[in-house]
């Protein structure tokens, strides 16, 4: 994004020019990869997304080592400790500029309650911690405020969060994933990096970040952003019976899904 609008050549040269199209970016979005077909989860896409990632990763620690790069190939849970470990062998790693786009879980979180609650989903704001797949995504509904739930429809709402993807996926019918609300949930994600990195102040929104909040090295919270990336990691408060015990679940499959990340980058 350092060098837009710019002039573009046709046809387009696939493997080409990625210094051009890098050198003097400030924030570098990555959602390039294979989309999920019916049956998959978002770790069968790794072999595929996993080489992507790390080759356009390379590029920007060649090309525009300062940028802030936000993830969105999947499985993010994986691609982001990839990204890191690209960065560390070059020497420019940042943790405060390397960041795992979670946005959608929270779209889809903020949708379900406010058709819940009655609500406007623009109302509500819930907190989406962990990861971005499956039971590693988990939505912090207690912290709703004056939003109630019955047991079964706390469980609809959060497993509907966890598993959102699945049912596009399926409606789909082997078309390919999310792509529209993703773009949506991408754009409002960058468009809050660029008003931080304008000085824009009070900026929270959450992210997979790297962070020492849980034993996890990679952990989705609320962060603050600022002119150079997350200025702070926020902690995520108080959790419910209930989420205490999802993110007890959730723990060690989020671990593992980073160390397959950092294994990859790394063979």
């Amino acid at each position: 994004m350092g060098s837009l609008p710019s002039q573009v050549s046709w046809p387009p040269r696939p493997n080409e020019g990625l210094g051009e199209c890098l050198t003097g970016a400030d924030v570098v979005v990555i959602p390039a990869g294979v989309p999920r077909k019916p049956g998959m989860t978002r770790d069968d896409l790794f072999n595929t997304n996993a080489s992507i990632v790390k080759t356009l990763v390379e590029g920007c620690a060649e090309f525009c080592p300062d940028a802030v790069i936000a993830i969105i190939s999947n499985p993010v849970n994986s691609t982001v400790p990839i990204a890191a470990e690209v960065m560390k062998k070059a020497g420019v790693y940042n943790k405060n500029k390397l960041l795992g786009v979670t946005t959608l879980d929270v779209c889809r979180a903020n949708t379900f309650v406010a058709a819940s609650q009655g609500l406007d989903p623009k109302d509500v704001n819930v907190t989406v911690i962990g990861g971005h797949a499956g039971i590693t995504i988990l939505p912090l509904f207690s912290q709703v405020e004056g939003a109630k739930f019955s047991d079964e429809e706390l469980e609809a709402i959060t497993v509907r969060t966890q598993f959102g993807g699945d049912e596009v996926v399926q409606a789909k019918a082997g078309a390919g994933s999310a792509t529209l609300s993703m773009a949506y949930a991408g754009y409002l994600f960058t468009e809050n990096v660029l008003k931080a990195l304008r000085g824009e102040k009070d900026i929270v929104q959450c992210a997979y970040v790297e962070n020492d909040l849980t034993d996890a090295q990679y952990f989705a919270t609320p962060c603050k952003f600022g002119p150079n990336g997350v200025e702070e990691v926020l902690p995520f408060g108080e959790l419910s019976a209930y989420e205490k015990s999802w993110f007890d679940k959730m723990l060690p499959d989020l671990k593992k899904q980073i160390q397959k990340g950092v294994d990859f980058a790394n063979q």
